[in-house]
């Protein structure tokens, strides 16, 4: 996968996905060690270009690649030339001058990471566009569960919350069904995009209905500031309807367990002590998330080894 862009998981087969939650594994043997650091991607350099805030992502990209070893630039758009009305294509092709080795690019708007990478050499990774992916943390989602159930294939899971306009969701509808698992939506009815069955998906109006007998139960955070009145009448109702206790989950298995990408709006999509407790595992997808993307940066932006050299991970 060396040289190659990550856009979404629609475009991975299988095997390569696979092949990114086995590396990613190993690689949380680092983050265990005294000295959390390897010389894997010693003078590589990463550029995060983040047109759009964010937390956990732009956090556990960074940290992934100084345990590389990686230099890594975070770019500010607050303090670029962006503010003097440059494109952002020419920004990108600005950095790209400056031979980095993987940009990491997340924008408010679908396609632009597709656009950059069409423009760029180095292989980009789209950290979140829009309502189109967000492909490292549907890959984080599915190490997570691998690592609590030991398998993919065969499980139930049921994705709840804003499925229309959710990157997170579209990107765990393809990874999950690729690994063989059977995908559930709950939603209100106006943000269950139409034909969303095409793509071999469930979807139910009842809460209840989706989660009996899941074993996996992916929250999803309620956007407040632009879908109340539009697609609920109230936060209150869509709590009372669609938010997760408890008492609602008792449908699910015994053993399943509840994800959240985050922040989590509590009260509203997840109760309090579901957000803070087992089977709640959202602090496991968040230390994933280091290791998944380490995995990532690894594989895409290492140094394919000359014939008879040892690979870097072997040094």
């Amino acid at each position: 996968m060396i040289g190659r862009d990550l856009l979404g998981i629609e475009d991975l087969e299988r095997g390569e996905i696979e092949l990114i939650l086995e590396t990613a594994e190993r690689m949380k043997e680092v983050g265990r060690r005294e000295v959390k650091k390897v010389p894997t991607l010693r003078g590589r350099t990463i550029v995060n270009l983040f047109f759009e805030p964010s937390t956990r992502t732009r956090t556990s990209f960074e940290i992934a690649g100084k345990r590389l070893s990686a230099d890594v630039v975070n770019f500010s758009t607050s303090g670029s030339s962006l503010k003097k009305a440059e494109s952002i294509l020419d920004t990108a092709k600005t950095l790209d001058a400056m031979d980095p080795d993987a940009v990491v690019v997340r924008h408010q708007v679908a396609g632009v990471p597709k656009q950059i990478a069409d423009a760029l050499d180095a292989p980009v990774i789209n950290a979140g566009d829009g309502a189109h992916e967000h492909p490292t943390q549907a890959l984080l989602d599915l190490l997570t569960v691998w690592e609590e159930k030991e398998r993919v294939d065969g499980l139930t899971v049921t994705i709840v919350g804003d499925i229309l306009h959710s990157r997170v969701a579209r990107s765990n509808i393809y990874g999950f069904l690729k690994m063989g698992a059977e995908v559930r939506l709950a939603a209100p009815p106006p943000m269950i995009p139409p034909g969303v069955e095409a793509l071999g998906v469930k979807s139910y109006t009842s809460l209840r209905e989706a989660i009996d007998g899941a074993d996996v139960v992916m929250v999803l955070r309620i956007q407040k500031e632009r879908l109340e009145g539009a697609f609920f009448p109230s936060i209150r109702e869509y709590a009372a309807t669609f938010g997760l206790d408890r008492a609602k989950l008792r449908y699910a298995k015994d053993d399943a367990i509840v994800m959240h990408p985050g922040p989590v709006n509590r009260g509203v999509e997840l109760a309090h002590d579901l957000a803070d407790h087992r089977p709640s595992v959202i602090l496991d997808q968040v230390r994933n998330g280091v290791a998944l993307r380490m995995a990532v940066l690894y594989l895409l932006a290492g140094r394919a080894p000359k014939d008879g050299e040892p690979a870097e991970e072997e040094r």
